[in-house]
């Protein structure tokens, strides 16, 4: 089978970076979006302890984006840990063909991060706070 879209080398790279930084606190991000006319994943931006609220802000009403998140989560026991979540923002005002290369290449992207943990996200910035990642990494 053969991709529909590429991941180079360097992104590769930067995901694993990503993964494998310690964190003491907040959330950090890695945004990366479909280039279509070369149809190639590129790098559009890297977040260090950044607000959710702010996050969301940084993300396009009408394009979708894989966002690889390491969120900071207090537990009911007092701990603390940060879990990898792919977040997949997908508006329903982006362009349908986007939308459906976005999706066609979500599973290669998603296995490449070595994330097992998704979050849809296709109501924009309402459907992206911090409690609904909480509620979703709590309880999956």
């Amino acid at each position: 089978m053969s991709r529909t879209v590429d991941i180079p080398q360097e992104l590769k790279t930067s995901l694993r970076k990503f993964r494998f930084v310690r964190r003491n606190a907040g959330s950090a991000a890695l945004i990366v979006k479909i280039n279509k006319q070369k149809l190639i994943m590129e790098e559009v931006e890297q977040f260090d302890d950044i607000s959710i609220d702010d996050l969301a802000e940084e993300l396009p009403e009408n394009a979708p984006r894989y966002v690889v998140l390491s969120h900071e989560l207090n537990h009911s026991d007092g701990r603390k840990s940060f879990p990898l979540v792919l977040v997949n923002w997908a508006p329903q005002s982006s362009e349908m063909g986007l939308l459906t290369l976005h999706a066609s290449a979500f599973l290669d992207f998603q296995n490449t991060a070595d994330i097992s943990k998704v979050l849809e996200v296709r109501d924009g910035a309402e459907g992206f706070t911090k409690e609904v990642i909480d509620a979703h990494l709590l309880h999956s």
